[in-house]
């Protein structure tokens, strides 16, 4: 009996040791379990951002692909994202200085059109002053345009073997004029159809003598617009000797866009304004409207009659219409309301048109959506298809949210479909930007059409990057001059000097962490395109890419400035009707993209200081 009482015990001993040697560090350990299984789904979940790059956000450690620093564990979001959203931290979003608004409607024709044109001569109250009869100019007293002339005034001289042997037959008929009147009266008839007048006529029969020499009287009084003979030239009867245009009134000719027509009506009173007259303003009626559209434009005329008693309108000036679009002519009829949005919030592709939606307006979680948009009015866009009224979009920092978006390889501008993007910094820090590696990187570049509306605030620089900036700024002007001639070789020429003054800048000279940074996203697009425009001689393949130089340096001109003023100008018809930017010095509009096919197309909308 003794030996199952001690069987028994050792048993429960045995259990009870093992409970407490097993049991306890089982429990443990399914504790440890949970809590790594927890870490681990956490570390998942785990998305890393700079300290000095908010905006940019990895699903795993490393370095930054901007400034190569050891990226951190950003905050949680707090919610989830969906698969081609892009969220931001609240750092990031103050930083980039993004601002959104919500859309609704409103009408187009709130917006004034503005439209851009030129003086021309009033083609009613032009002439042409014609040689009544042939024969050799022996001298002009009228021998440079622009001269004054007033009617009766003679022009010129002329020797007229014609005439010779009509004054011949003339004082042949005086000797018979009264038994053959009908001969001497054709012979006067015939003096007179080549504009002598009577008292010159009666002159010649007075003196009986053969003039050799007659002057050619002016019918009009203007000013002379065209000179079209020399001393010395043989004429033949009507041939054209002068134009003559009455500049007391003249005509203010507009290009409108083929999406404006329908805001315009003849009636409508235009506002007129040039450049060179600052402070004067003509208020009158639109006269006509051409009715046909140019098919090579996309552009109707539009026309306004200016009085110039003064003479201050001079021909060529560039001048500028503002109109306040057609009423609708059936008050009964209600006008259909449009979403529009503000310029800033459009980004463009040369296909599509994009801009960002903030879904949730209390989450900075944003998403692409592609929209197709309609007229211009002021500042604004008519949205015709992609938008909602209610929906609250970006309007400034566009930009650098579609940055972040690329860098997370989320659906972007430059990536329709998403994935993983080359920033052209991965893997180092600093690049010598007129390396081997930063030319190889080049290859690449230029390809997008990156159109930068939204700039950060402007960064101060050392002025010795500044005279750096500006010699880059030289050559692209000297490049725009070239695509504005049509000269395709001379464009390509210039390209290669751009990127000599490109090599020239030393980077080192931004100790501004943020200009540094700025300057090498910059600097390798405008390298990019230079590059591309030298590989080719297609003067159109050029002007794809000067499209995508002029927006990332007018960055670099807003972010650093080159000490002058600059003029930042747009031609909505680029870019199959997309629209695109220059630069120039000057406030007259010379259109790179069109040339001489479309030489006045733009209008400048931005001054840069």
């Amino acid at each position: 009996m003794k030996k199952y009482i001690i069987y028994t015990g050792l048993v429960l001993a045995g259990l009870l040791l093992g409970y407490l040697f097993f049991g306890g560090n089982s429990s443990e350990k399914n504790v440890e379990t949970a809590t790594t299984e927890e870490h681990n789904h956490e570390e998942e979940n785990q998305l890393w951002t700079c300290s000095m790059h908010p905006q940019i956000m990895q699903p795993e450690p490393g370095d930054c692909p901007i400034c190569g620093m050891d990226l951190i564990p950003a905050e949680s979001g707090g919610g989830e994202v969906g698969p081609q959203q892009i969220e931001m931290s609240e750092t990031a979003l103050a930083l980039a200085n993004i601002h959104t608004v919500e859309i609704g409607d409103s009408l187009l024709g709130d917006h004034d059109l503005v439209l851009s044109g030129k003086i021309v001569e009033n083609e009613e109250v032009k002439s042409v002053q014609a040689s009544y009869f042939g024969g050799r100019i022996e001298k002009l007293y009228i021998n440079y345009t622009g001269e004054e002339v007033r009617r009766g005034q003679v022009l010129a001289t002329i020797y007229s073997p014609e005439l010779v042997s009509a004054q011949q037959e003339l004082l042949t008929a005086v000797g018979m004029k009264d038994s053959q009147s009908r001969l001497y009266e054709s012979v006067r008839r015939k003096l007179k159809l080549w504009k002598l007048s009577d008292k010159q006529i009666e002159e010649i029969e007075a003196s009986g003598e053969v003039k050799e020499y007659f002057p050619i009287y002016a019918t009009v009084s203007g000013t002379v617009t065209e000179k079209l003979v020399e001393e010395g030239d043989y004429v033949e009867q009507g041939q054209s000797l002068y134009e003559i245009a009455n500049l007391s009134i003249v005509w203010a000719q507009f290009d409108a866009y083929e999406n404006q027509i329908a805001q315009l009506e003849e009636g409508q009173q235009i506002s007129v304004t040039a450049n060179a007259l600052p402070g004067k303003e003509y208020e009158v009626p639109i006269t006509f409207i051409e009715p046909l559209l140019n098919t090579a434009t996309r552009t109707v005329t539009v026309r306004a009659v200016l009085p110039n008693k003064e003479g201050r309108l001079k021909p060529g000036m560039f001048v500028r219409g503002k109109v306040a679009p057609a009423k609708k002519k059936n008050a009964d009829i209600e006008e259909p309301q449009l979403i529009t949005v503000p310029k800033s919030a459009v980004m463009w592709t040369g296909e599509r048109s994009l801009v960002y939606v903030q879904p949730n307006p209390d989450r900075p979680v944003f998403e692409m959506r592609e929209v197709s948009l309609g007229a211009a009015a002021g500042g604004n866009y008519a949205v015709t298809d992609g938008l909602s009224t209610g929906e609250r979009i970006v309007v400034n920092g566009a930009f650098t949210v579609d940055a972040a978006a690329q860098l997370q390889g989320k659906k972007s501008m430059m990536n329709k479909d998403g994935g993983k993007t080359s920033t052209g910094h991965e893997g180092h820090a600093g690049m010598d930007m007129a390396g081997s590696e930063g030319n190889a990187n080049m290859e690449t570049a230029g390809t997008g059409n990156v159109d930068h509306t939204e700039m950060q605030e402007r960064i101060v620089v050392p002025e010795e990057f500044t005279n750096q900036l500006n010699g880059v700024f030289d050559q692209y002007l000297k490049l725009k001059n070239a695509l504005v001639e049509d000269e395709a070789k001379t464009a390509q020429a210039t390209a290669n000097k751009v990127l000599e003054a490109m090599n020239k800048i030393d980077m080192s000279l931004l100790e501004d962490r943020e200009a540094h940074d700025h300057w090498m996203l910059i600097s390798k697009e405008v390298i990019g395109a230079a590059e591309k425009i030298t590989e080719s001689e297609d003067i159109s393949t050029q002007r794809d890419h000067f499209k995508h130089l002029s927006a990332h340096l007018s960055k670099a001109m807003q972010l650093f400035g080159v000490g002058q003023t600059v003029y930042k100008q747009f031609c909505p018809m680029a870019d199959d009707n997309a629209g695109a930017y220059w630069l120039s010095r000057s406030e007259e509009i010379k259109n790179p993209y069109y040339g001489s096919a479309m030489l006045t197309c733009g209008e400048i909308v931005e001054t840069i200081n």
